[in-house]
């Protein structure tokens, strides 16, 4: 008995109190919190979705490069849709579910659950995916730390684990800090490197990796819709605010709505100020240093303090993306199995307490 007592004082120490139902709305997000706990991973998209389309345009050589705008441009348009859509959502359907309850409503229950199912998927995939990324701009800045990449991800889970078992109040207080030092890095990355553009300061980055051809700008369209279809992670949890609307304060429609046009005009400025500084600068992408790496070196002119810090935010926010998951799983779960379409849909105490925490 008394070894029980001493585990239980264990796992209160580690993930506090348990939340009583009643008191759950003071766990609720506030606009500034609900915008660095579900937008992180909308945000955190832009560091690499330049170079995702980088690189598949690199079959046609150097020319191909200078198609990266363009294609940026089709790609903020589309978000501007897809997030004027979402905002819709929110305001039709305040119970959240996203894409799952729309899908339900007007498709019907087969369309539904393969939307369901694809998100579900895709948090998954966004804990796993997000983190190697995070730690991957660690070791762009950090070669040496290359080897312990594993250790690195694994620390970081674990991390995400223990600020979501205390709570959704504990976790914004621990993401909103790295969510709010990324937007400030990337934006003033991109305001440094606009001036020096305006003033002719721009200098093109040496390619020391696998020098291209001067190719063509004349791709097949297969090839530029690959680039448009990679250059599309941009989009990645934009829907996670519109399936979060209850976990807003009252108002939740009008808070989750301004927290969603917050984060499209931050990522959309960001995504588009990086492809121009990407396309400025004649940026080519390499295995051991990621677009954004390049950038802030160029921009910042070395590996000083400032690139340091672009890096850390980077990989900061990359790593907290994953805490989409991590929120949105559980509510969406929730809903399914209220609907009798997961296990536990004639009792579903486990998904009713994860949506409430």
């Amino acid at each position: 008995m008394a070894e029980e007592s001493f585990l239980g004082q264990v796992k209160r120490l580690i993930v506090g109190a348990p939340i009583p139902s009643r008191l759950a709305h003071h766990e609720r997000f506030s606009r500034i919190t609900g915008l660095a706990v579900l937008s992180s991973d909308a945000l955190s998209s832009v560091a690499y979705a330049t170079e995702e389309i980088l690189r598949v345009l690199t079959i046609g050589g150097l020319a191909a490069l200078s198609l990266v705008t363009p294609i940026g441009a089709v790609i903020a348009t589309v978000m501007i849709v897809v997030v004027f859509s979402y905002r819709q959502t929110i305001h039709a359907y305040p119970s959240g579910g996203g894409a799952y309850i729309v899908a339900k409503d007007n498709l019907g229950r087969a369309p539904s659950l393969i939307a369901a199912a694809s998100l579900l998927i895709d948090y998954v995939l966004t804990v796993s995916v997000s983190i190697a990324a995070g730690v991957a701009a660690i070791t762009s800045a950090m070669p040496q730390w290359h080897p312990h990449s594993v250790a690195l991800c694994l620390a970081f889970v674990l991390l995400l684990m223990l600020g979501n078992l205390r709570g959704i109040r504990e976790s914004a207080q621990l993401f909103a800090g790295p969510t709010y030092f990324f937007i400030i890095g990337m934006l003033l990355m991109i305001a440094v490197g606009a001036w020096r553009y305006l003033s002719g300061g721009i200098q093109p980055v040496a390619a020391v990796e696998q020098p291209l051809p001067p190719g063509t700008s004349l791709l097949p369209l297969f090839v530029l819709l690959t680039a448009f279809s990679n250059g599309c992670t941009a989009l990645t949890g934009v829907e996670a605010v519109s399936n979060g609307v209850p976990a807003f304060r009252p108002p939740e429609s009008r808070n989750a709505a301004a927290t969603l046009v917050a984060m499209a005009v931050l990522a959309i400025t960001m995504f588009i100020g990086i492809t121009l500084l990407a396309h400025a600068y004649g940026i080519v992408p390499r295995d051991t240093e990621t677009v954004v790496s390049q950038i802030a070196r160029a921009t910042f002119g070395g590996r000083g303090w400032p690139y340091y810090g672009v890096q850390a935010a980077t990989m900061a926010i990359l790593v907290l993306a994953a805490n989409t998951a991590y929120a949105d799983f559980p509510r969406l779960a929730s809903i399914m199995a209220r609907d009798r379409e997961r296990p536990g849909g004639c009792c579903p105490r486990a998904y009713r307490y994860a949506a409430l925490s």
